[in-house]
C-alpha cells in the first residue's frame, strides 16, 4: 500500500464454545462471521444477540491494535487522547454503547 492508504484494522472475537466468530474493522464493520450450524439450535434472537456483542468486542480490541500502531508510529499522546480511542484497560471492561454504558 502507498502512504495514502489506511490499511483496515480487524480483529475477531469468539463465543467461548467457540461456535461462532466474528472479524471486525476497528470501525464496527463486520467483514466475517463463521456460525457453527449446532448454534441454530438456540434460535434467531439468541443468535443474533451473540453475533452483536461478539462484534461489538472485535471492534473494541480492532481500535486499541489501531491506537497502539498510531502511538507507535510517533503521534503525540495528545492527539491520540483526543481520538478518544480505547486501551487495552478497556478491553478488561468489555464493549460499551456510545453513552458509555457497559455493553454484555
Amino acid at each position: 500500500m502507498d502512504s495514502t492508504t489506511t490499511e483496515p484494522i480487524t480483529a475477531t472475537a469468539h463465543n467461548r464454545a467457540g461456535t461462532i466468530s466474528v472479524r471486525t474493522t476497528d470501525g464496527g464493520l463486520p467483514v466475517d462471521l463463521r456460525i457453527d450450524p449446532r448454534e441454530l439450535r438456540y434460535g434467531a434472537r439468541q443468535l443474533a444477540d451473540q453475533i452483536l456483542a461478539l462484534n461489538r468486542q472485535a471492534a473494541l480490541e480492532a481500535a486499541v491494535v489501531r491506537g497502539e500502531r498510531l502511538a507507535a508510529e510517533g503521534v503525540p499522546r495528545e492527539i491520540l487522547d483526543r481520538m478518544r480511542l480505547p486501551s487495552r484497560a478497556d478491553l478488561a471492561d468489555g464493549p460499551t454503547d456510545r453513552r458509555g454504558s457497559l455493553v454484555r
